[in-house]
Order: structure tokens, then C-alpha cells, then sequence
């Protein structure tokens, strides 16, 4: 398990612009049930979470016309419960941090694994997003 005082200002990236903080499989289930689109972040520690993944999400809501309905996140490797139930809603996709998934009425429509991840800057990341969310949201 990460240590709070390393997670928390991680978290709070997403948190602090709208994301809800879901630590309980509980929690992300009564989220995916929710009708509309969900956009759901694995965050990490992994620096590709700092450098794009984070950053890209924030602009791909900042600079998109169509945005989701909801906006959801946990910590892969500290909120362990909580990624475990959504990781069931990403099979059959193996588990990835960072991630992000796109889901309407709780069916996933578009999802970026770490390898989608990796090597893309924030703008192609926020690209890539606000195309999915054109298309669904």
C-alpha cells in the first residue's frame, strides 16, 4: 500500500476538479449504475499518471463540447477493494494503472489501458477522449 501523504495530493487532482472519490466496491458499483456516461480514472503513482494521464483528462473535459455525466476515480494500490470491483467492468482487459474508461449505463464504450498511456503526451491523451466522448457522451 502507497503511503496517504504520497496518494492524497494525487487524488486530489481528480477530486479537487469534480471527480468523486470511490474507495468502496460498494461505491463504484452504485457509480456504474448510474444512467448517462461515466468517465472512471485508475490513478497511479507511476510518473505517466502525473505527466499525461491526469493532465490529459483534465484538458479533455476543460476543451471538450460533449462531456460524461459523471466523473469518478480510485488509487490502484491504495483504494485496493474499490479497483478490484471496477476491473471487473474492464474485462476482458487486463488490469492497468493508470487507465481510464468510458462507461454508458454501466457498459464500457471506450477504455485507455497503461500502454495507450505511456508515450502519449497530454494533448493526444485529451484527444483520444474528448473523440470518445463525441461519440457517446
Amino acid at each position: 500500500m502507497y503511503p496517504q501523504e504520497i496518494v492524497i495530493p494525487m487524488k486530489e487532482e481528480l477530486t479537487e476538479n469534480g471527480f468523486e472519490d470511490l474507495v468502496t466496491p460498494e461505491q463504484v458499483e452504485a457509480e456504474l449504475k448510474k444512467e448517462g456516461t461515466t468517465l472512471f480514472v485508475i490513478n497511479s503513482v507511476c510518473g505517466c499518471s502525473a505527466g499525461t494521464a491526469r493532465p490529459g483528462v483534465l484538458l479533455a473535459l476543460e476543451s471538450s463540447q460533449k462531456k460524461p455525466n459523471h466523473l469518478a476515480t480510485s488509487f490502484a494500490g491504495f483504494d485496493f477493494e474499490a479497483v478490484q470491483k471496477v476491473r471487473e467492468h474492464l474485462l476482458p482487459y487486463p488490469p492497468s494503472s493508470p487507465s481510464v474508461a468510458l462507461f454508458k449505463n454501466g457498459e464500457l464504450v471506450h477504455f485507455l489501458e497503461r500502454h495507450n498511456i505511456e508515450g502519449a503526451t497530454a494533448t493526444m491523451i485529451a484527444n483520444n477522449l474528448s473523440a470518445a466522448f463525441e461519440a457517446y457522451c
